[in-house]
């Protein structure tokens, strides 16, 4: 058997090795069907179980209200960007606040204009700045418009490593967050959201599914005559069910939130780990005497995707060479800052972060005198 490398990647990213193994064990043969589990109708008993377990084990997890619908659902967080508006705003309407904190939220609040009023009640890009986007807000920064029709925060900014670890105080305003990327990594407060959306491919499943998390009383809101696929109220009352859901990928959801269940230990123990793997990597950049340069602040510092530079470009493209021939694999940066991006997913060992942060230790002496 070939290798297992160390995963690092941002997305899709290391899925639970027994998840894994399971899904090999029933990818030519389920022992339950006589058949792959690519090759089983939506419409079956079997397909409706693994919907009804993955919705369960979710609501376990997160300890999601009962008023709530959970969704699985196409097109990823990028869908999303432009469904909620659809759903949720108005023209001639209130209009919705966004908190843009890094370049998924500025993506989100760039869909929402294309289709009502939006604006940025904060942002944290600095114009002219290069290296923009460091922290999130403290709760009296952002400016909310009186009646907003919502507030929305991407909890976890993949590119430059910016997390929130409390939601932002807005006040009754309904909050909407895109939580693709730290989904499933800690514990969550879904009664203090209207709706919570993630694409699977992070900590939660593969490509191809995504999961919308939505009070009941919000989808009263949405207006008659959207397209069907466009229409959260239709797609929560046919329980995802409305054309052919990603039935592979919801499956693999099931088998990674039981897995949390039962052998993770549940959010708060997936948390302490994610907590002390990314301790590991940032104590590196606290020691390395500015040899490693992170990119956000230390308040803000994420625990999934840790980003940060070296002296050189040059030096950058050695360190993923090099950590590669020891085993450690997509350490580059998002394509459009460049630099490095370690990903410390729920799936992503301790193992994996003691050989990274090691190996990072051993690079800076060995090139600090080059970078000098």
């Amino acid at each position: 058997m070939t290798q297992r490398l160390y995963n690092f990647g941002a997305g899709p990213a290391a899925l639970p090795l027994p998840v894994l193994q399971e899904i090999q064990r029933d990818l030519v043969v389920h022992p339950e069907l006589g058949a792959s589990v690519l090759e089983i109708s939506h419409r079956s008993k079997w397909f409706e179980g693994v919907l009804s377990s993955a919705e369960y084990s979710l609501r376990t997890l997160l300890q999601i209200p009962a008023d709530y619908h959970v969704l699985f659902l196409q097109g990823g967080a990028s869908l999303q960007f432009a469904m909620i508006p659809l759903n949720f705003l108005r023209r001639d309407g209130p209009r919705a606040d966004y908190v843009v904190t890094g370049s998924w939220g500025e993506k989100a609040l760039a869909e929402a204009q294309k289709l009502a009023r939006a604006r940025a009640a904060w942002s944290g890009k600095e114009d002219g700045k290069e290296a923009s986007y460091t922290r999130t807000p403290s709760p009296h920064e952002p400016e909310y418009a009186p009646g907003a029709a919502y507030v929305h925060y991407t909890s976890n900014e993949t590119i430059q490593g910016v997390e929130f670890f409390e939601p932002p105080a807005a006040g009754s305003l309904p909050l909407v967050c895109d939580a693709s990327s730290d989904f499933l990594s800690r514990p969550m407060d879904v009664a203090r959201h209207a709706l919570i959306y993630a694409g699977a491919q992070k900590n939660a499943g593969p490509a191809g599914v995504t999961i919308v998390i939505v009070r009941g009383d919000v989808l009263e809101t949405v207006p008659e005559g959207l397209p069907a696929m466009l229409d959260l109220r239709l797609l929560a009352r046919e329980h995802s069910h409305y054309n052919t859901p990603p039935v592979f990928a919801v499956y693999v959801v099931g088998l990674v939130a039981r897995w949390l269940l039962e052998t993770a230990g549940g959010l708060k123990k997936i948390e302490q780990a994610n907590r002390a793997k990314s301790q590991l990597i940032y104590d590196v950049l606290d020691a390395s005497g500015g040899f490693y340069r992170g990119h956000a602040e230390a308040a803000s510092r994420s625990r999934m995707n840790i980003t940060f530079r070296l002296p050189t470009e040059e030096l950058e493209k050695t360190f993923v060479s090099e950590a590669r021939s020891k085993g450690m694999i997509e350490l580059n940066g998002h394509r459009s800052v460049g630099g490095i991006r370690a990903s410390l997913y729920n799936a992503v060992p301790l193992e994996a972060a003691q050989a990274l942060a090691e190996f990072m230790t051993e690079f800076a002496s060995k090139h600090a005198a080059r970078a000098s």
